[in-house]
């Protein structure tokens, strides 16, 4: 008996071992397809971030609407770099990037980045207000607004508080600033609205009645050190209401004989680090955050048509997985449609957790910028062919749940790289995937052998090259303002020049970042590129006239290694047109290849407006060198 106990006992052991077993090989399965068990089936992203054209606008440089509201010396008093300069002014919107002005010269500082730091141009909510238009114009339907809440540097990263605009953004920077020291932070109930929060407000206003979302960007790893909870802490030490906010190393005591000594973020002092636990964020800022994630998705409980359509999460990989959980939920209740993407650069595989439903719908796609680098611009031996690009492609599509890869963020750019056109210029100077290194590497005041030259015609059609692929491939296209028109610059601070406006005068660029004059034949107009304008509005109108392209499912047609041509579709048998057929030439050469017809006997060339027909079950195409065909079904114009 004891005998068949023990046997029956073994095989019900080996029987729970088989179940578990099986279990994890289906687990294993599901992961490497970068899905997550139960959510396979719930598409949790927001439908209207699928239909997105994303436009990121860095206010300080887009358009200065009102020079009333312009920064003064005291006001950029707290920001990088710390020396308080003898003389400061406004610069001249339209000056030459690298030439230094008086005032700067009169300062005497040899390091550059210091006087590129301290530059304001005066940019403002109106300047965006004003520049609406403009929007509507281009096409684009969705804001991402890089940081504006109170703070005294350019970027604004180095928050003073999360629920007020900088001033110098409103109309009347002394009142508001008045208004403000009256509250207490931590009690929301006497936050105030100022007059550069009502203007804000306006602006949202005005854009939803141009249906155009909007979005934040979102800081909540650290905050400067001109926060209201930075201030006190440093002040009253131990004995403030802050104290337990911040990763504080030691407080200044006399007996101990220590230092007031803090964590900064990458130990950078001016941006100390909230303070996480088990939990995520302590509750404090946690506390003080959410309560200015709502103030701004439901201004006063008026209704969230009055909000913010979401938020950008700048370096969300810093902030703990329970913090977001928690966040996303508060979020959600507050708006249920709203739309939140994250800043993680970093290998796809690593990135998965993010998006599983219960922390972000989308994030900046920069693995999507890598592998088109590779593919278009890069030389070798980094350079890739259109099948090594289709595979990298499929893993990003397939690797999240349903829905993501339709919302994600697919930029080539933004304020933290060089400029696509200047990329195309520097081709070769090392990989873009390779972020930490690239990211020095194409920063033209570390290395001297970056070029800081206008992309010429064979460049620019490069970055044409880009538009037509980012504008009919899956997910949502991002522009970082100024690409449309031309500008260029290498990576921070070179990638914030001033926008280029057709209204203004700008000065050739004539200097160099070392101070240098260039040879006559080397000097570049500044000015701009109507035609490069031209081809994003029809890029972009294609993609808002198509809405398969928006919301279609992605299919490889063909890739052809030798001749660099990447061939594929998106279809959508409930659209009025159920597919379109895109063919992209990456070669220096003209390519005619065969491309099966999808049902079709006539097609018309969306780019170039010629018609394509056939009798047989296959059409040839030629495709010209470094360009495109985008072919959608026709019935006009057919002679077979």
């Amino acid at each position: 008996m004891p005998n068949k106990i023990i046997l029956t006992m073994l095989f019900i052991l080996l029987m729970v071992y088989y179940i578990l077993d099986q279990g994890q090989s289906q687990q294993s399965s599901i992961k490497s397809l970068g899905l997550n068990n139960n959510k396979t089936s719930i598409e949790f992203v927001p439908a209207w971030a699928k239909s997105a054209i994303w436009y990121q606008i860095f206010p300080e440089r887009f358009r200065d609407g009102d020079h009333g509201n312009n920064p003064t010396m005291q006001d950029i008093l707290g920001a990088d770099p710390a020396e308080k300069p003898m003389v400061w002014r406004i610069h001249p919107w339209g000056s030459d990037w690298y030439q230094l002005q008086d005032y700067e010269l009169q300062n005497a500082e040899p390091e550059l980045w210091k006087h590129l730091l301290r530059r304001r141009y005066g940019g403002d909510l109106q300047g965006i207000i004003d520049k609406i238009d403009y929007l509507k114009d281009l096409g684009v339907n969705a804001i991402y607004l890089n940081p504006v809440f109170d703070s005294p540097s350019l970027h604004k990263y180095d928050a003073a508080s999360y629920h007020h605009i900088d001033p110098n953004f409103g109309p009347n920077p002394a009142d508001d600033r008045l208004l403000i020291a009256k509250e207490n932070p931590q009690d929301p109930r006497t936050w105030v609205w100022t007059s550069a929060d009502k203007l804000m407000l306006e602006l949202i206003n005005k854009l939803h009645q141009n249906k155009i979302k909007v979005i934040f960007d979102g800081v909540f790893n650290h905050m400067g050190i001109s926060s209201f909870a930075f201030k006190d802490l440093e002040q009253k030490q131990r004995n403030s209401a802050y104290a337990s906010w911040f990763n504080v190393i030691s407080f200044k005591d006399s007996k101990k004989q220590t230092n007031f000594e803090y964590e900064g973020w990458y130990g950078v002092k001016s941006l100390p680090v909230w303070k996480e636990d088990k939990n995520g964020l302590v509750e404090g800022p946690k506390n003080y955050i959410f309560s200015a994630t709502k103030r701004w998705m439901n201004p006063d409980n008026k209704g969230t048509e009055f909000g913010i359509d979401g938020w950008r999460l700048d370096v969300a990989f810093e902030v703990s997985h329970l913090f977001w959980k928690s966040w996303r939920k508060h979020v959600k209740k507050i708006n249920p449609d709203a739309y939140l993407t994250a800043e993680i650069v970093d290998e796809p595989e690593n990135v998965t957790p993010y998006f599983q439903g219960d922390e972000f719908d989308g994030e900046m796609n920069y693995n999507f910028a890598f592998a088109l680098a590779e593919f278009m611009f890069n030389p070798k031996p980094t350079r890739i062919s259109a099948s090594q690009l289709d595979t990298k492609l499929e893993k990003l599509r397939t690797l999240y749940p349903k829905g993501v890869s339709q919302v994600t963020q697919n930029l080539f750019n933004s304020h933290d790289s060089n400029r696509l056109g200047s990329h195309i210029v520097n081709r070769g100077i090392g990989n873009f995937r390779d972020w930490n290194n690239y990211f020095t590497l194409s920063k033209a005041a570390e290395n001297p052998n970056y070029n800081v030259r206008k992309p010429n015609l064979k460049e620019i059609a490069l970055q044409k090259l880009f538009v037509i692929f980012q504008m009919t491939y899956v997910g949502a296209p991002m522009i970082y303002y100024g690409d449309e028109v031309g500008m260029w610059g290498g990576n921070d601070p070179d990638s914030r020049k001033p926008m280029l406006w057709s209204d203004i005068f700008y000065k050739d660029e004539v200097f160099l970042p070392n101070g240098n004059r260039r040879e006559a034949s080397l000097v570049d107009k500044v000015q701009v590129n109507d035609d490069l304008l031209k081809h994003y509005k029809k890029m972009i109108h294609i993609r808002n006239t198509y809405p398969v392209l928006q919301f279609g499912q992605y299919k490889t047609i063909a890739t052809y290694d030798k001749k660099g041509v990447f061939i594929f579709k998106r279809y959508d048998d409930t659209a009025i047109t159920k597919h379109v057929i895109i063919a992209i030439n990456n070669s220096k050469i003209s390519a005619t290849v065969k491309i099966d017809r999808q049902d079709n006997h006539c097609y018309r060339n969306l780019l170039e407006s010629n018609i394509l027909t056939t009798k047989t079950n296959q059409f040839n195409v030629t495709i010209k060198p470094k360009w495109a065909v985008i072919l959608v079904p026709a019935t006009k114009g057919c002679h077979y």
